[in-house]
């Protein structure tokens, strides 16, 4: 089972983010089989962490919460919630087998936040700069709660346009760049 994990950082927690770095990436890296696509969300301009998205392949949502709830910035107060899902990985690969790579273009995670009947279940027609896309689900799968993608676009309009507007509740579109130690 696939699973998409976004904590949202609290306001003024990067001084206890970067002292936890280490830690974190230490703790992901436990994961790292599992691991379909991780990475930060950031601010409007790019510079500071606002949140951290990982989607990773477990054995049921009993180990999704272990993995959310024991994470070491969780567990020091850096982040003011969670967001956890079961997803459903349509395109079937993960990020590092994105043909674009882990630079280049504006990157983002748009979340759609569902309500009443399943909307955008098929993969857009236009999959170039889809990184990651799929439908959020309840625990057991069976109802639709949304749809999570990781894009490359040009801004963050277009990639909002990748969901029907009204069939949200809300569309969320964050900053966001691929994860993991760097080199």
């Amino acid at each position: 089972m696939d699973f998409l994990c976004y904590h949202r950082d609290r306001p003024d927690s990067l001084p206890l983010r970067d002292e936890l770095l280490e830690e974190h990436w230490s703790y992901m890296d436990r994961y790292g089989k599992e691991m379909i696509a991780r990475g930060p969300t950031l601010s409007h301009d790019g510079a500071t962490p606002t949140g951290s998205v990982h989607i990773v392949g477990l054995p049921d949502p009993a180990a999704a919460r272990a993995f959310a709830f024991d994470e070491p910035n969780h567990r020091a107060g850096v982040y003011r919630d969670v967001l956890l899902r079961r997803w459903r990985n349509a395109l079937g690969r993960t990020m590092w087998d994105f043909p674009g790579g882990p630079t280049g273009g504006n990157r983002y995670l748009v979340l759609g936040l569902g309500t009443g009947q399943a909307a955008d279940l098929a993969v857009p027609p236009d999959r170039d700069g889809l990184i990651a896309y799929g439908p959020l689900l309840s625990d057991d799968g069976a109802i639709w709660l949304g749809t999570a993608a990781l894009v490359r676009s040009p801004d963050p309009e277009t990639a909002r346009a990748l969901l029907t507007p009204d069939r949200y509740a809300d569309i969320e579109v964050h900053n966001w760049q691929f994860g993991g130690r760097r080199s």
